[in-house]
């Protein structure tokens, strides 16, 4: 199991020049853990630059991984190791989410960049 971040599924759907780099980790979208909030990031980001039609398309995408809602637990880790990390909420929750999911985060977001259990696309 992984984790992808929002700027996974971003890099992927607006084909950037991350894409090819990010792509052989959607081969298996079931064993793809996607925090909730990673969810809403991706949508809204969607939504808002490409309109209802391709933000519901990804929607249905992320979808088909395993999408974990944000529970008490994660949210206090989160908290914990964005204390720990200086991470801001989004990405504690992500990386909360992972570690306790025990799975890798697939990221280009600078601020997972010297973490454990971060496979870091550049």
């Amino acid at each position: 199991m992984i984790l992808v971040d929002s700027c996974g599924w971003l890099e992927v759907f607006t084909e950037s020049s991350l894409s090819d780099k990010f792509l052989s980790y959607f081969v298996h979208l079931e064993k793809i853990v996607t925090p909730a909030i990673v969810l809403y990031e991706v949508y809204k980001r969607v939504k808002s630059v490409y309109g209802d039609d391709e933000a519901r398309f990804i929607a249905a995408q992320i979808y088909q991984t395993r999408v974990v809602p944000l529970s008490a637990s994660i949210a206090l880790y989160a908290a914990d190791l964005s204390l720990a990390h200086k991470l801001p909420m989004a990405d504690a929750i992500i990386y909360a989410t992972a570690m306790i999911e025990k799975c890798e985060v697939v990221t280009s977001d600078a601020h997972f960049k010297n973490l454990t259990h971060v496979l870091f696309v550049e």
